[in-house]
Parts: C-alpha cells; structure tokens; sequence
C-alpha cells in the first residue's frame, strides 16, 4: 500500500507496535470505535516510516503515537490521544476534561509515561499481527 492509497474518511494511527501499552490501547479502540472511523499502522513498518517521512514529523522526539487524518492534519502526543478519544463511544470520554489543561503540562505527563512506557508495560520483540477478524482494521 502506498500513502496515495490510505482510505479515505478514515483516521489513521500511527502506533509503536512492539510497546505492550501501545498494543492494548489499540485494542482498546478498536472495541470501542464503533463508527468504525480508525485504522492502525506500526510506526516500525514500511508504510508507517513513509507516511512520518510524508509528514516530516521527527520520530525521535514523536515515538509512540501520532493521528493521521490524509489530506488534512496530524497530531501527536495528548493531541492526538484527545483527538482519538473524541471519535469513541466509551465511558472513558470523560477523560476530554483534562484537554482544558495547558498544552506544556499534558505533554510533559505524555511525554513523562511514553519514556517510561516499555518498563511499566513491556515490549515485544515484534510487531502484534492482528487477529484475523480484524486484519482489515490494519493497513500494514
């Protein structure tokens, strides 16, 4: 697949897919992503590095998540946690109050887990490959 080809009206996220917090959190969406309006690309696949390259977004400072929406915009960090949190159906929507905190202070608390995410969580040695019902819901 190539960038030209990503769906359209969808929104694509960018995971590390060998982070255990980041693998459940995308488990945790697709469950509740009832509109069907999200797809998952490893940031350690082909298509994933040519999209942050499409971007120009520096995957050293930016390596746990970011929000593609093709065409339009991308997001990063808190950013782009709120922005996916605000297409699910979940009880978990009351989290969106935090967004009224300073952008400085919800970066340093996303920035402050992402560092520390792979001793909290664990990392795999590879990337998850999707059950089979839900291969369609990964593009790489």
């Amino acid at each position: 697949m190539e960038i030209s080809d990503l769906p359209k009206g969808k929104k694509i996220i960018l995971f590390d897919g060998v982070c255990n917090l980041c693998n459940s959190s995308v488990q945790f969406i697709i469950k509740h992503d009832k509109k069907d309006s999200c797809r998952f690309i490893p940031l350690q696949s082909e298509l994933g590095q040519q999209i942050i390259d499409h971007i120009g977004i520096d995957i050293s400072k930016v390596d746990s998540i970011v929000l593609y929406e093709p065409g339009i915009a991308y997001f990063i960090k808190n950013e782009a946690a709120f922005k996916i949190l605000k297409e699910l159906n979940s009880a978990y929507r009351f989290f969106l109050v935090f967004s009224i905190l300073p952008k400085s202070v919800l970066n340093f608390i996303y920035d402050y887990i992402a560092r520390k995410r792979y001793k909290w969580f664990g990392k795999k040695d590879s990337c998850m490959i999707p059950a089979s019902e839900l291969q369609s819901k990964f593009l790489a």
